[in-house]
């Protein structure tokens, strides 16, 4: 294989031994750390018997396991193929965003077990591992997949696993400072996952702002058959994400009431997006960008709500206005946004992450804010907030205020994050490709050659296309 030659300032995409040094280290270094500090928890380790009778638990149907796992099912289906497939929409680049996706995903579940591990299951020099710490994990992926939303098309895969070393740290320290230090209820991650996860992309993509991107305006289209594959993302996303936004809620009614008001605002959302869709298009037809995307703002804008009293006519309003906010963003505020303000935003991640995950923060402060013991009853309401201990003098209203300064400190943290992180990337050294090349399956993965493929041109530009 020969190197890439460019003309004016070259960019080396070589990759035959950057990427396969880099995979091979990290991993490397995930089984040191993993052996030196994790371990199974006590609901997974052999001693399970032991925590049985220390616990008076009579069957091995109390194991945490059985609770978490068809959740954990749902929300890593979520991650490797609902993101994976969303963004396949890119008629040149369907390898680069599943196969990229899949990596940055598997590295940054490691990562994460032991960031997260560090902060809230470290005991006596060990991190402790169960089912509910592989949904965490997940979660956590799930901001940097957002990230990758951002700058899909433009970046090289060492630049995404040097961005994801960075995001599953940030994000770590963002999750214990909302989580511990404000204790700010946040079940599925309007403001830990989306809003920091989003603002963070948006700004990296900001810092490695292309002027001559227009070079590959032509490329960053979809095809029939590329909108259909993303569509497989879409649905995937939108079935499961009342597992998502319920996965980690305590058992019982919290978690039930977490998926019915997440089914609820993302059946809202459709009707709301199908309609101001329609209406945006001067011809009435539908934009297959807003059924794609604009349809899960719903379940987005619900996730820090969604074990509290919202009620099922509340998430619907939620998912009423995001389907209409999310919408309008794809149609007016993502041109804006690069003309304007060069932030370049592939996926759209502002429209569908950024704005209904500032939404969900806000709805969630006001519910917060508005709970009273009537509505909870005395210890639902007590359990509903974690009212105990340093916290049981915590009003409704101090709770509301702090539910609002986490979603400051979450944009606080993506700004200042996803800055420092930018500039990590925009040095000369990660191989990414030139503008003329961005958004091209063919600069860093092997496509095919038959007449099928004739979509990648810049594999084989001498070949001609088929009638």
């Amino acid at each position: 294989m020969e190197r890439p030659r460019h003309q004016g300032m070259t960019k080396n995409t070589y990759m035959r031994w950057r990427l396969p040094l880099v995979c091979l280290l990290w991993e490397v270094a995930m089984i040191v750390l993993f052996g030196v500090f994790v371990r199974f928890g006590p609901e997974a380790d052999a001693h399970w018997e032991e925590e049985k009778r220390e616990r008076n638990l009579t069957s091995d149907i109390e194991n945490d396991f059985y609770f978490r796992y068809p959740s954990f099912q749902d929300v890593h289906v979520m991650i490797f193929v609902g993101f994976g497939f969303l963004m396949t929409f890119l008629k040149r680049y369907g390898f680069g965003a599943v196969g990229f996706n899949f990596l940055l995903a598997a590295f940054g579940i490691q990562w994460a077990l032991l960031m997260q591990g560090w902060f809230h299951s470290f005991k006596s020099g060990k991190i402790l591992v169960g089912v509910e710490n592989l949904i965490n994990a997940d979660f956590c992926v799930g901001s940097v997949c957002i990230a990758f939303g951002a700058i899909l098309g433009k970046t090289s895969p060492i630049q995404l696993l040097v961005m994801t070393l960075f995001q599953v740290t940030l994000f770590a320290v963002n999750e214990y400072i909302l989580l511990n230090l404000l204790h700010v209820k946040d079940a599925g991650g309007s403001m830990t996952i989306h809003t920091f996860g989003a603002y963070f992309g948006l700004t990296v993509t900001r810092i490695l702002y292309r002027p001559n991107l227009e070079q590959s305006k032509d490329k960053q289209g979809s095809v029939y058959h590329s909108d259909l594959f993303a569509m497989i993302g879409t649905l995937y996303l939108w079935m499961y994400w009342p597992s998502f936004n319920s996965a980690i809620s305590e058992h019982g009614d919290a978690q039930h009431r977490a998926a019915i008001n997440t089914y609820c605002s993302l059946a809202a959302c459709v009707l709301t997006t199908m309609a101001f869709s329609s209406m945006l298009q001067k011809k009435g037809k539908l934009d297959m960008v807003h059924i794609q995307n604009a349809t899960l703002a719903g379940g987005v804008a619900v996730g820090t709500s969604a074990e509290m009293m919202l009620t099922p006519y509340g998430s619907l309003i939620v998912g009423f206005i995001c389907g209409i906010v999310s919408t309008v963003g794809y149609v007016y505020l993502t041109p804006f946004l690069e003309s304007r303000l060069h932030i370049q935003d592939t996926c759209g991640i502002h429209n569908l992450h950024a704005m209904p995950g500032l939404i969900g923060g806000i709805v969630g402060a006001i519910t917060a804010a508005a709970a009273t013991e009537d509505v909870y009853g005395k210890e639902g309401f007590i359990k509903a907030f974690d009212f105990t201990g340093t916290y049981q003098t915590r009003t409704p209203s101090v709770q509301g205020g702090f539910q609002a300064a986490g979603i400051v400190v979450s944009l606080l943290m993506a700004f200042a994050g996803g800055a420092l992180v930018g500039a990590i990337l925009k040095l000369p050294v990660w191989g990414d490709a030139a503008a003329e090349n961005c958004f091209e399956d063919g600069c860093g993965v092997e496509v095919p050659e038959d007449e099928e493929s004739d979509v990648y041109h810049m594999h084989n530009p001498d070949k001609p296309a088929s009638p």
